[in-house]
């Protein structure tokens, strides 16, 4: 408020604001000398503990202890309301400070009461029924003192809790529960008991389990079958901010936590909280409007209430699958939304300077009298006193700011937490949902309305939304789900009349309704989020595979509420730091720790590839580079689960293992579709006498990790058959052991798939001599002659074992398409290599034939058209793959044999054909092979 920061100065400029300095001055005139003295330092807790234990008759006498903490207070207050009126603290440090004091004052009492009544020659000490282990109460925040944001004069609300049920050991023997209450009925009258010194907080039990009629402390078990049983959605709201305050034994808040988390943080993103947090506000605005209370700063419109609850709203959205958003304070929620891109940069700016405006508005409100209040004062002196304190030179000036906050803040809030817009059509469309649309003159108008809106088969429509109806999943759903289905049904026939395959669109549509139709979660996402139910739709209509994926991975539908995640270019050094960061709060190497570390792994690798799919689907991705980041995916997957794998061996002889994953085939060559399973071996440096066994055990846990099914799904498929000697060989194999293998044993066939192989993962020696054996390998002198024949014989083998007589092209199978461009450049490779050791550079088929183009042993041409062939099958493969039945961009369909076998019409792809086959003609010297 004041530049001239002299203490006498800056104590009586602040004295006019705060009739409640004035009379503690005038009362202890004393302490108008430490005010001086300390006006310039924060009040600290180590100083709040200091003044309290300086008092040794504290320790022994009721009073004394009583007396002693309103002197503590009265201090704290008074340095802090001038400090804060001079502008030497800001909010954090008045609330901060305050914190500390009910900290402080609470710990210490509780000390000294429980030591009271635990005396022998009183109730004795109480200890569990169990055990005989020593008993202690556990006092746990809610509200603004759990989330460390204590204004100056706020109540605290506490909850009683102890571990177990017990009876004391003293002269008198009660239960633990009696004992507890005894203390707690203590530690309040300590706290709340207006005395000749005033009060320290007041105090409020009210949010305990079962309000004030439960009791007033609770054993752990009583407190989780509560929540359990009987905790209430309020309840999840209140209990964010739960916070162990006082606590005899380190493990209490630990074990708390585990008890309250669950209930709190659902473990799956829980959409259904907007209803629930709705009806609350609701609530509180009746309460608001009946008592007049549109002056209050804190319940009223655009308060600070409703920025707590849009930052509480994410976190219990959220809070289960994002440990980061399990912290209190709201200012800190705020920051972490914007950070998550859950809130605009604009959206959090306004609300954390709301939140900061309001919070200073509140407090000095409270310095006028010491009075609980946020309601804005109807005296004019008061008004006066207050625009000074904001900072504004008369009230008009402070109320157009206050109410250009609040409107910020409405308006926000109103966007959070508006009520989904029911369809303009839910009536015209609803009653295509019912079950007697099927007969007579009614399926006549059902099936002239659907081909007015677009749909070529109205007829298998209908069948589709009677069949769904008439469904036992449907039939069976909770009646909030089945409303949630009704209201939903009109909106995706809606929805998918905007498309060109209307029928297709609205019949993947209602397989993936009908899939998530139990999880309440995620109904509740499509009901409050509209535009997330588009985007789902351009996707189904686009790509079955896409509409089978969320089926599967409902939680993914969460990632299309931010589309401008899919604009952005996947950064794989963060996402790696991200993943890094979700296992280690699971922490742990237990059954439970492992399976929940699976899942995060899970979730993460879904949702990465969700991200990818809809960029892809959307045009924004070029095959090619799509292969790329999947790949990249899958090292950093497999970069992680080597480490995890690693870690949870119980049995190992060193910190770091001196052992490798190589990728072969599409892995290796970085060509990975969205469902390709992974070809890998796994490779060893290590002369320890037990290497053998304790790596074999590290790739049964690497496989067992990749592959393993969870709630979550799997992560990829593995096949390890190209290993030395293939099924029936080691699952691990020494450098050295794979050295002589590949130089003396191995086939051709065999050496051919060296030409992709690609070190993934692991220790950076063993990657080197990898590699050194690959290039040595590869570049082995060999006779062209007996080459091309070994080569020959093994693609006849594959023809042999996939026969096509179904008149259509086979992309990858047939004489003239993928294998046979592979074929080619892995002979170029081997059997040139010896000459141009840069043929052994892992560069994929496409920068191979480039180069063998450049180094003469094609013709130029010649492979430029087999080059851009093999680039249009691999994406005519994938939009078929991708798009299921339907064909895609311009792709004729085949039927379900398009989609197994990536199988086309000959003609569509003819030239492309011709254009390998003429490579494939020049490289064997050979007639076509037909």
């Amino acid at each position: 408020m004041h530049a001239d920061h002299s203490h006498e100065k800056i104590i009586e400029s602040v004295l006019p604001y705060s009739r409640y300095v004035q009379r503690l001055l005038e009362s202890e005139p004393e302490l108008l000398t430490e005010l001086r003295q300390n006006v310039h330092h924060s009040f600290f807790r180590e100083e709040m503990q200091a003044f309290l234990h300086a008092n040794p008759d504290a320790a022994n006498d009721e009073t004394e202890l009583n007396s002693t903490l309103r002197s503590l207070r009265k201090r704290v207050m008074l340095r802090l309301a001038v400090r804060d009126l001079g502008g030497l603290a800001d909010l954090a440090e008045v609330m901060t400070c305050m914190t500390d004091l009910a900290e402080t004052t609470i710990d210490f009492a509780l000390g000294r009461h429980h030591a009271w009544l635990a005396a022998p020659d009183r109730y004795g000490q109480p200890g569990s029924a169990e055990s005989g282990t020593p008993q202690e109460m556990l006092v746990i925040a809610m509200g603004k003192l759990g989330g460390g944001e204590l204004n100056v004069s706020s109540d605290v609300d506490l909850i009683f809790i102890y571990p177990e049920d017990g009876e004391t050991n003293g002269i008198r023997c009660i239960s633990n529960q009696d004992f507890f209450a005894r203390v707690g009925r203590k530690l309040i009258a300590s706290l709340n008991d207006m005395t000749s010194d005033g009060y320290v907080f007041r105090v409020d039990m009210r949010l305990r389990p079962y309000g004030e009629s439960g009791p007033l402390a609770m054993s752990f078990a009583m407190l989780e079958e509560y929540l359990v049983t009987q905790g209430r959605e309020w309840e999840r709201y209140a209990w964010i901010k739960g916070r162990v305050i006082a606590e005899p034994c380190a493990q209490g808040s630990a074990l708390v936590e585990q008890i309250t988390r669950p209930f709190v943080f659902r473990k799956y993103l829980d959409f259904g909280v907007y209803e629930s947090m709705r009806d609350l506000h609701s609530q509180i605005r009746q309460e608001v409007s009946r008592r007049e209370m549109h002056e209050n700063i804190k319940l009223g419109p655009g308060g600070i209430r409703e920025i707590e609850f849009i930052a509480q709203v994410f976190q219990l959205i959220r809070g289960g699958r994002d440990a980061d958003l399990r912290v209190r304070p709201t200012l800190a929620v705020l920051q972490l939304l914007r950070e998550k891109r859950q809130l605009s940069d604009k959206a959090a700016e306004e609300l954390s300077d709301a939140y900061c405006f309001l919070r200073n508005l509140e407090h000095r409100l409270q310095y006028l009298d010491d009075q609980q209040t946020q309601t804005l004062p109807e005296s004019p002196a008061d008004q006066a006193l207050i625009a000074v304190t904001m900072g504004f030179p008369g009230y008009d000036d402070f109320l157009r700011e206050l109410d250009s906050h609040r409107r910020n803040v409405t308006g926000h809030f109103e966007q959070i937490f508006a009520a989904p817009q029911k369809s303009q059509k839910l009536d015209t469309l609803g009653w295509l949902w019912q079950e007697q649309v099927m007969e007579g003159a009614g399926a006549q108008a059902a099936t002239a309305q659907l081909v007015t809106m677009g749909f070529s088969s109205p007829e298998r429509v209908l069948g589709c939304l009677q069949g769904f109806r008439a469904s036992a999943r449907y039939r069976q759903l909770p009646k909030t789900s089945k409303k949630r289905v009704d209201a939903l049904v009109p909106t995706l026939i809606e929805v998918a009349a905007k498309f060109p395959t209307a029928d297709i669109t609205l019949e993947r549509l209602l397989l993936l309704l009908e899939s998530i139709s139990r999880r309440a979660a995620y109904l509740a996402l499509l009901r409050e989020y509209p535009q997330a139910l588009e985007r789902v739709a351009k996707l189904v209509s686009a790509s079955q595979w896409a509409g089978e994926y969320l089926s599967q991975h409902p939680i993914l539908l969460d990632e299309l509420l931010n589309p401008a995640d899919f604009q952005s270019v996947p950064d794989w050094s963060q996402s790696s730091v991200r993943l890094t960061r979700q296992l280690s709060d699971i922490g742990g190497s237990g059954h439970d720790d492992i399976e929940q570390q699976m899942d995060v792994l899970r979730h993460f690798h879904h949702a990465e590839v969700f991200r990818l799919l809809a960029k892809d689907v959307e045009g924004l991705l070029p095959l090619e580079t799509l292969s790329d980041h999947l790949s990249d995916l899958a090292d950093l997957i497999l970069d992680t689960v080597l480490r995890l794998a690693w870690s949870g061996l119980r049995r190992k002889h060193r910190d770091a293992p001196a052992f490798g994953i190589v990728g072969y085939g599409k892995l290796g060559g970085k060509e990975l579709g969205y469902a390709s399973d992974l070809d890998i071996i796994f490779l060893y440096d290590d002369p320890h006498p037990d290497a053998p066994e304790i790596y074999a055990r590290l790739c049964q846990r690497v496989n067992s990790w990749l592959t393993s099914y969870t709630s979550a799904g799997l992560l990829y498929e593995t096949d390890l058959r190209l290993r030395p000697n293939g099924g029936s060989g080691l699952l691990v194999s020494s450098l050295d052991a794979f050295d002589q293998y590949q130089r003396n044993q191995a086939w051709v066939w065999e050496h051919q798939a060296l030409t992709r192989a690609r070190f993934v993962a692991g220790d950076a020696h063993v990657r080197e001599i990898f590699e050194h054996t690959r290039k040595a390998v590869l570049s082995q002198r060999r006779d062209l002659a007996n080459l091309a024949c070994e080569v020959l014989r093994m693609r006849q083998k594959m023809l042999d074992a996939h026969p096509n007589s179904s008149g259509l092209f086979d992309i990858k199978h047939d004489c003239g398409g993928i294998i046979d461009v592979e074929f080619i450049v892995q002979y170029l490779v081997l059997g040139y290599a010896c000459d141009y050791p840069e043929l052994t550079n892992n560069i994929g088929n496409i920068g191979l034939l480039k180069l063998a183009g450049e180094l003469g042993l094609i013709h130029v041409e010649t492979g430029e058209r087999a080059l851009r062939a093999y680039r249009e099958f691999r994406r005519v493969q994938h939009r078929l793959r991708l798009s299921g039945d339907s064909g895609l961009g311009g792709i004729p369909s085949a039927g379900n044999q398009s989609q197994q076998f990536a199988r086309v019409e000959l003609d569509y792809l003819r030239d492309n054909v011709d254009a390998v086959l003429r490579l494939w003609e020049e490289v064997f010297k050979t007639q076509r092979h037909s």
